[in-house]
């Protein structure tokens, strides 16, 4: 009996560590950080920074070197070492004392942004409109240098340079060799590292989920598989409807806690929903060959999910309609579980509820 208990008590350690790698969190002298926004705040002061997540953001000051690989890289406090950055979109509104090496579909060096020393890039696109002290090689499709742009070594480049050329001090040099392949390269891999790092995430919640509740998780598949059009309905209403109802709750001013409270919640729910869609996904596609493993049907919902995730327009939609059928089937369940329990605990008094005494 205590080794279930133990079990189920590291099970529930294992889900909260993996809801708090999904919320904003902040970096507080740690030199490595994963989550869904990593933050160096403003005012914020932190040796090295080594990130991975969505979003990475400095606002403060980083002493030492950083690495960032995410969906959205920007810098926008002081960085006094180098940067090397990897995301869909990088951002240089900030101070950068030494060199930065950056690859992604976009990099932008905005008009408060200045590098210290040489600047590598390789993106679809790049933007300079800022102050560049040292040598710069950049390769993309389209390099686009601003009005504001200044960089006073020399410029080497790959692709098509628009905009502003008086900026460049030194000598401008083409070649095609730079930064070939970088972007249509990096673009694939960052897909593939976020899609491997969410299903990841979900394996564990989703284990956690089907361990601590095992009955009511096989419920809630059933639910979303048997009644499909009804969970779905249900999702899309509490989709639409809890926002609304967070917002008009934080307008009261004195809500405005419940509001934060219930966003967060609201969050937790969408994420268990996806979990749930995809499961349900999972068991249905392995009851048409007679299987019904739920282990080997949350793999199969989520693995199905993460691959769909990296198919455009299409693969969005389908995800979206399996969000809706989890975060439908997920709010039925609990609302029947609450209503049971309620039940329970009239019963439980005697049929005494809060209008007095009941007769059948």
């Amino acid at each position: 009996m205590s080794s279930n208990n133990n079990s189920r008590t590291l099970l529930v350690i294992a889900l909260v560590v993996v809801v708090a790698g999904t919320v904003p969190a902040t970096v507080a002298g740690q030199a490595e950080r994963t989550g869904g926004t990593v933050v160096v705040e403003e005012g914020e002061t932190v040796d090295s920074l080594e990130a991975f997540g969505g979003t990475v953001i400095v606002e403060g000051t980083v002493t030492g070197d950083v690495s960032a690989v995410a969906g959205d890289v920007r810098i926008e406090g002081d960085v006094e070492g180098d940067l090397e950055a990897v995301g869909g979109s990088v951002t240089v509104a900030g101070t950068v004392q030494g060199d930065v090496e950056a690859a992604g579909g976009s990099v932008t060096i905005t008009e408060e942004g200045v590098v210290g020393g040489t600047t590598s890039i390789g993106a679809g696109t790049v933007v300079v409109d800022g102050t560049l002290e040292g040598d710069a090689e950049i390769g993309a499709e389209t390099i686009q240098l601003g009005e504001g742009a200044s960089i006073a070594g020399d410029l080497r480049y790959g692709g098509t340079l628009e905009g502003n050329t008086d900026a460049v001090a030194g000598t401008i040099e083409q070649d095609s060799s730079v930064g070939v392949d970088v972007a249509p390269t990096i673009q694939p891999i960052a897909s593939w590292l976020f899609a491997a790092y969410a299903l990841a995430l979900n394996l564990v919640l989703g284990a956690a989920l089907l361990a601590l509740f095992p009955r009511f998780s096989d419920g809630v598949a059933s639910r979303a598989a048997s009644t499909p059009g009804r969970s779905g309905l249900v999702g899309l209403g509490v989709l639409l409807g809890v926002p609304v109802l967070l917002v008009a709750v934080a307008l009261t001013v004195i809500g405005i806690p419940f509001s934060i409270v219930g966003a967060f919640l609201f969050a937790l729910a969408v994420w268990l929903g996806l979990v749930y869609g995809r499961f349900a996904v999972g068991a249905w596609l392995l009851s048409l060959v007679g299987v019904g493993n739920r282990w080997l049907a949350l793999v199969v919902g989520l693995v199905i999910g993460a691959a769909l995730g990296l198919v455009p327009y299409v693969g969005d939609l389908l995800n979206l309609l399996v969000l809706l059928l989890g975060v439908g089937a997920l709010a039925v369940g609990l609302f029947g579980h609450w209503r049971t329990a309620r039940e329970r605990d009239r019963e439980s008094r005697g049929g005494v509820g809060p209008g007095g005494p009941t007769t059948d």
